[in-house]
């Protein structure tokens, strides 16, 4: 299982939190998310590309790398 972490700039509040972990978790291929204001470490085969356009695509404003 691989491991990726992805850091974030703009996350304001638990709902946007809560959301993103949503977004990861319904990705093939993710087996677990732990997500916090900050970032995101994620277990399992998900493209990287694919996890940073799931947060984008929530329109939260936030910065992804």
């Amino acid at each position: 299982m691989a491991h990726q972490s992805l850091s974030f700039q703009g996350v304001a509040n638990a709902d946007q939190v809560n959301r993103i972990t949503t977004a990861l978790m319904m990705l093939d291929d993710v087996d677990s998310v732990e997500v916090g204001r900050h970032g995101a470490e994620v277990e399992g085969r998900a493209r990287r590309d694919a996890l940073i356009q799931a947060v984008h695509s929530l329109k939260l404003g936030i910065e992804v790398t």
